[in-house]
């Protein structure tokens, strides 16, 4: 696997960019996934919005369409229960509904607060494990047939900062998080010859996201850059220039 790219937040994406796209979002009733999926719609594309509870999903739904984005369609799934009939569904609801997938971001994860690693369960790991690895290859996978058609098809994990860096007391978070940058990269390696999809891994950062107000609960979040600061790197890599990191899987965001 070759080294990590930077990948700089600051850019300023066309408006058109995404048009007549249609990007799935997990995660996207807050947080990171929220502002991933705003950004994408604002950009043109049909939004597919999934996450664990209706009623964030809803907010973003509203949201949207409130901007004049193009109609979303909103997907509650939990991704801690869901198994291959719910995803291949959720992929034929897709198909159905929407017609095409351009392209997937995972935004979505599992995040307990940090504890040694003896003091955390099996269940913890596994529920680790299924959020933020295997639910994500799952969903892909389902997904796949539609991505493979799509002229620029392009899937995106997110990692964070201590996937690359073994942190004491990150643990189970930290274990599943990493094995992402290496499930894109076989990806990227078995889909080269076809040219597509396009599969990359973004470390976004810190961030004001409410996954940080759990990791680092006294921190001044005022000082950090917003999910929606952050959104600009993947809305780089979701458009044609996203196709300037196709060998480099893993792009760390400045």
């Amino acid at each position: 696997m070759t080294e990590p790219s930077t990948l700089s937040a600051a850019w300023d994406a066309p408006a058109g960019l995404l048009a007549d796209r249609v990007v799935l979002v997990t995660g996207a009733g807050r947080g990171l996934g929220r502002a991933v999926a705003l950004a994408c719609a604002s950009r043109g594309a049909t939004v597919a919005l999934l996450g664990r509870k209706t009623a964030p999903l809803t907010q973003t739904y509203d949201d949207i369409v409130a901007a004049g984005g193009k109609e979303p369609a909103a997907i509650p799934l939990d991704l801690a229960s869901a198994g291959d009939h719910e995803f291949e569904t959720l992929s034929g609801m897709l198909r159905h509904d929407l017609g095409r997938l351009d392209a997937l971001v995972h935004c979505a994860a599992h995040f307990t607060p940090l504890s040694p690693l003896g003091d955390q369960s099996l269940e913890q790991w596994i529920t680790h494990l299924r959020v933020n690895l295997a639910a994500p290859f799952a969903l892909t996978r389902a997904c796949l047939p539609m991505l493979d058609r799509a002229p620029d098809g392009a899937v995106v994990f997110t990692a964070e900062t201590h996937a690359l860096r073994p942190t004491a007391y990150w643990g189970a978070f930290s274990v599943s998080k990493s094995g992402l940058a290496m499930l894109a990269a076989i990806w990227a390696d078995e889909s080269e010859q076809a040219g597509r999809p396009r599969f990359h891994v973004v470390v976004p950062g810190p961030m004001a996201s409410p996954q940080r107000a759990l990791s680092h609960p006294g921190e001044n979040r005022a000082a950090l850059p917003s999910p929606e600061a952050v959104a600009g790197a993947y809305l780089r890599l979701l458009g044609p220039e996203g196709r300037a990191f196709p060998s480099t899987p893993l792009a760390i965001v400045t």
